[in-house]
């Protein structure tokens, strides 16, 4: 809101006053705008961020879904190139995998693991994970699959 103030004349000729506005105040429509701008760009980027690791699942006739908090451990296709696997999102060399699960079955009761493996490894691929799940202390594991596409 502007503000009347006086100015001092040096000539005696009557007080004139002039509205001037202090800079005080804050313009509250410059902020709104880059809050707007930043609130877009993180809605843009955010699902960019949320990628998991991508596994071309095998498709079963009878694959059925998975209810409760399960263990997984994804087999992605760069498997037979660099060895490594993914326990609960987390990047393992699979000579190390036994001894990651001990230390996760360490907070569980539930001593079984779900292997999602790409649909292009090997059977032989497979059963090193398994074995390696096995001298972990998994008590027996799953492969999982995907449904048929209805066509």
């Amino acid at each position: 809101m502007p503000k009347v103030l006086p100015i001092p004349t040096g000539g005696g000729r009557g007080r004139s006053r002039r509205v001037s506005t202090t800079l005080a105040e804050i313009n509250v429509i410059p902020l709104v705008d880059v809050m707007l701008v930043l609130l877009i760009i993180f809605m843009v980027t955010a699902p960019m961020l949320q990628r998991g690791i991508e596994v071309n699942l095998p498709v079963a006739s009878r694959a059925a879904s998975i209810s409760s908090e399960r263990l997984f451990v994804d087999v992605p296709r760069s498997f037979s190139k660099d060895g490594n696997v993914f326990l609960a999102q987390e990047p393992v060399r699979l000579a190390f995998l036994g001894e990651r699960l001990k230390q996760e079955f360490q907070k569980r009761t539930d001593r079984q693991v779900f292997l999602r493996i790409d649909g292009e490894l090997t059977v032989q691929q497979m059963l090193q994970v398994g074995d390696q799940l096995m001298a972990g202390g998994a008590e027996n594991f799953g492969v999982i699959a995907d449904p048929p596409r209805v066509q």
